[in-house]
């Protein structure tokens, strides 16, 4: 990996130019992420700029020559510059942070307009956010080896001052997970000796995180064996509990629920389903994956079947919903996730052997928000979970995939076709027996005695008839 390759193209044009007709940006270094995903050859979305040897009085000053600069974070030593464009980049001064309390908010921040770039960038999380690009040479500044530690493909803390901030755990958790990263031995070690400080964490920020794991993850079984390694999973006993809860060796060769749990994650990422969905529906599966078993900690018991002892988890669908909805709603997700999640975890187990059209339909109705899609690619994770067992779509979410898609309800729920216009048309009023009808009604289309507005009316006329 050389640092001089695919770089140049790493500065848009138009900033080039304010780099290049600035003299008081001549010491401007692009750091952080940007630099890191354009090494590994990734799109790059933003773009940061450090700047040494100024004050933030004149850094805002000569931004203001080339667009709005806004001081978003002058606490910070930030200015926010906006380019006639629609461009946006983050303009940042160099600064030495001291702990002084607790929280991502308890520190203390001094600016230094002489610090060096490797005093600087020995701030920073890991060695590969630590890399600096200097956009007049072209060349990399590593000073803390994260050149050698991208071709590794390995997560290594910079320094000593990764104990700060207890955040930095969960952000090497969706780092491993996005990048399919190996985690350094010290660190690892580093981060249980922090485990305590979790709860200095705000819920957004924790959020945050596990919405990048689950949305943009490669490896997200990796990712979570690393919060494990760290003693970080005992601060989401859901996920704790199914560490060495046993299943039946038949049906379940790989292990226990943990580990099927993450090869089903692993699974749901490669699924073309997964990775042609849009962010959200990405968030979604990911969830509903990794809280499907969730209930097996309450309904797992042993039993004598077949003159042979088993494992047996009767019921742990339906027990899991109400436990997914306890993690959400813990990290305080948005109802738009909150709905979708648990029904997909509550109806993973459904077998619908001699699908029928009605059962189909009623399935739908039970998965809304979600939809019989999600839930097909729950279900194909659930079955490829289990090496050396191989992956690949079951014959039963086939069948549900294909009677899904002939009653077009592949995407979304039936919606009712019998409304309440059709009453009023027939002179009845609204009140307690308007929503009997209504309910009727969409219960006779569930179990599929009409499809279409005409036979609904001749569904109700008949309702309506006296005898």
């Amino acid at each position: 990996m050389d640092g001089a390759v695919g770089m140049t193209e790493l500065v848009p044009g138009r900033l080039r130019e304010v780099l290049a007709r600035t003299p008081e940006l001549s010491r401007a270094y692009l750091v952080g992420g940007c630099v890191r995903d354009a090494l590994l050859g990734q799109s790059v979305k933003d773009i940061d700029i450090e700047v040494f040897g100024i004050e933030y009085a004149t850094l805002y000053r000569v931004l203001s020559r080339w667009g709005r600069a806004d001081a978003v974070g002058k606490s910070f030593g930030v200015v926010k510059l906006s380019l006639k464009d629609g461009e946006q980049y983050d303009f940042s001064l160099p600064r030495r942070d001291s702990k002084v309390g607790p929280g991502h908010r308890g520190f203390e921040v001094e600016f230094d307009s002489g610090i060096t770039t490797a005093e600087a960038s020995s701030r920073r999380d890991f060695t590969i956010n630590a890399l600096m690009y200097d956009p007049r040479t072209h060349e990399v500044l590593d000073h803390h080896g994260g050149m050698d530690d991208l071709k590794a493909r390995r997560l290594r803390h910079t320094s000593d001052a990764f104990v700060e901030d207890p955040l930095r755990v969960l952000r090497g958790m969706q780092f491993i997970g996005r990048f399919r990263l190996n985690a350094d031995p010290a660190t690892v070690a580093l981060c249980r000796t922090i485990a305590s400080s979790q709860a200095e964490l705000a819920v957004e920020r924790i959020r945050e995180e596990w919405w990048k794991w689950a949305g943009r993850s490669v490896a997200p079984g990796r990712a979570l064996q690393f919060l494990a390694d760290c003693g970080w999973l005992g601060f989401y006993p859901e996920l704790s509990a199914l560490q060495e809860l046993e299943q039946d060796p038949e049906w379940h060769p790989e292990g226990d629920v943990w580990t099927h749990t993450l090869h089903c994650l692993d699974a749901l990422v490669e699924q073309a389903g997964w990775q042609s969905a849009d962010a959200g529906t990405r968030v979604v599966l990911s969830l509903a994956v990794l809280l499907h078993d969730v209930g097996k900690v309450c309904c797992t018991r042993r039993e004598i079947s077949d003159g042979r002892e088993r494992i047996v988890s009767p019921g742990h669908e339906a027990a899991g919903g109400p436990i997914a909805l306890e993690f959400l709603n813990r990290l305080r997700v948005p109802t738009v996730v909150l709905e979708r999640v648990p029904p997909l975890v509550v109806n993973h187990m459904a077998r619908l052997q001699a699908a029928s059209a009605k059962a189909v339909r009623r399935l739908a109705r039970r998965l809304e928000p979600a939809t019989i899609e999600e839930l097909a690619e729950v279900m194909t994770a659930d079955v490829s979970g289990r090496p050396p067992k191989p992956r690949g779509e079951p014959e039963s979410v086939r069948v549900l995939r294909a009677m899904a898609a002939e009653l077009a309800l592949g995407s979304a729920a039936p919606r009712p076709i019998l409304l309440g216009r059709h009453l009023v048309a027939r002179g009845l009023r609204p009140g307690p027996r308007f929503k009997e009808v209504l309910t009727a009604g969409f219960e006779a289309q569930l179990d599929g005695e009409f499809a279409d507005e005409s036979g609904a009316e001749r569904w109700l006329d008949a309702w309506l008839r006296p005898g």
